[in-house]
């Protein structure tokens, strides 16, 4: 058995389903996990979705912001974005069945010394924390999403308080698995870059660089910062290395920390956004 981690996808299914025919990946046998922002901007989010869910147990997901972006416009609870790609998931018959199962994804999946998140983790989280605090929010975001989808979209508060409660304490939570790149040493989140590290906000360090309490043994497995490129070091892989833009989709075994890579192709009217 193998088990294959591999960044942003974001409708990319070719280029998926060549990286899977690389590494001879068997359903069944081998495991794919894939760290969020399925969908959107790329052609192929609905067939996307159709071949993540028929792979049942040997795929483990985790949800990024585009995921929860259509699940926010599904429901009504958002605009969509002139950069979109849904309209196809979003008028499919199988639309529900496709939908539920993405929202039973969860935001943060652990086995052993490997812990995947689309974003990343708070430097403030110890791992026992950010795994609570991970499936609280996936609880509520499973359940009731229709209940609780206002308080998905917003900034603030930009700080993790154990006091926390309600709508706000879904944000922060959500917002640190899903929207961070950068934060302050005091641990607020700088949620508004999204470019090159080396061109962060004045102040501001990669949330990876700064001190952490979730433990040394554990390595996080992350996508959402494609500027950032591929980063394999002692207790951190980022693999969003920019397929939809052109870049390439990587995979990396676990077992070995071996890399695959195929080249992605970016679409000729996808807007320059950089996530």
């Amino acid at each position: 058995m193998a088990t294959y981690a591999i960044g942003d996808l974001q409708g990319c299914l070719d280029a998926l389903q060549q990286l899977l025919e690389r590494v001879a990946f068997t359903p069944g046998h081998d495991e794919l996990w894939l760290a969020g922002d399925l969908v959107n901007r790329g052609p192929q989010s609905l067939q996307t979705l159709r071949f993540l869910r028929d792979l049942g147990d040997s795929v483990r997901c985790v949800l990024g912001n585009h995921d929860i972006h259509l699940l926010m416009l599904a429901g009504g609870h958002a605009r969509a974005h002139r950069s979109d790609t849904l309209d196809a998931v979003l008028a499919a018959p199988d639309r529900d069945i496709l939908l539920d199962w993405l929202r039973a994804q969860p935001l943060m999946h652990r086995r052993g010394r490997h812990l995947m998140v689309h974003a990343g983790l708070l430097p403030c989280w110890t791992l026992e924390q950010a795994e609570a605090l991970a499936a609280e929010a996936h609880s509520r975001l499973r359940d009731d999403f229709a209940a609780v989808a206002g308080a998905l979209y917003g900034n603030q508060p930009d700080t993790w308080r154990e006091d926390l409660r309600g709508a706000d304490r879904l944000r922060v939570i959500v917002n640190a698995c899903t929207r961070m790149r950068v934060c302050h040493p005091d641990g607020r989140m700088e949620l508004t870059h999204k470019g090159l590290l080396e061109r962060r906000p004045a102040g501001t360090e990669a949330w990876f660089d700064l001190p952490h309490r979730h433990g040394e043994d554990i390595t996080v497995i992350c996508g959402h910062w494609s500027a950032l490129g591929l980063r394999l070091r002692p207790g951190l892989a980022a693999l969003d290395t920019g397929c939809l833009w052109g870049g390439w989709l990587t995979a990396l075994r676990l077992e070995d920390g071996a890399v695959f890579q195929v080249r992605g192709t970016r679409p000729a009217d996808l807007p320059m956004f950089s996530d």
